[in-house]
């Protein structure tokens, strides 16, 4: 099996992460793959918020919490780096175009060692006020849809184990 497959195959979301802050150096690999995902006709509608800094790590984690009903808890899972995917709403393939970025990012992250998990409610924090001011605050102009938070750092466990793959999941026509 190749590397990439192994890869693939092997990545898995982690729920649990140590504080430890993640090499610059690697960081921007991982996020440098995330622009290299496939777009609807290569317009490149999305953008990545790449945070590391803790207070407005935080701010999202509130935000993203108070939306999910969940109180003081973190949603980000302890993980001290956030990348936040957003697309432009114009291009009719901007969910798919972030999805896939996601996925880049969080493959990039399993093949240098780092634990990631897609966050949901990046919609709804970027929708709100809030979150708006924190786009103009940071110089993004444009009507951005929030795809999803992909956190990351280094896992504080074993990583989980697959889940035996459903029956019919592949239908084969020839």
């Amino acid at each position: 099996m190749s590397d990439l497959m192994n890869e693939m195959l092997t990545r898995r979301s982690v729920r649990k992460y140590k504080p430890d802050m993640v090499p610059q150096e690697i960081l921007e690999q991982i996020v440098e793959a995330g622009t290299y995902a496939a777009t609807g006709m290569g317009k490149q509608s999305p953008i990545i918020l790449a945070v590391t800094n803790r207070e407005l790590r935080d701010r999202l984690s509130r935000m993203n919490a108070q939306i999910m009903g969940a109180g003081d808890a973190d949603p980000f899972y302890g993980a001290p780096v956030v990348l936040v995917v957003l697309a432009d709403k114009s291009r009719p393939t901007h969910v798919y175009d972030g999805s896939l970025v996601m996925g880049n990012l969080m493959l990039a992250a399993h093949h240098f060692g780092l634990g990631s998990c897609w966050i949901h409610r990046a919609r709804e924090e970027f929708e709100s006020e809030e979150g708006k001011e924190i786009l103009r605050a940071l110089g993004i102009e444009g009507d951005y849809e929030g795809i999803g938070h992909c956190v990351l750092g280094y896992a504080d466990g074993p990583l989980p184990q697959a889940a035996p793959r459903k029956e019919n999941y592949v239908y084969y026509v020839k």
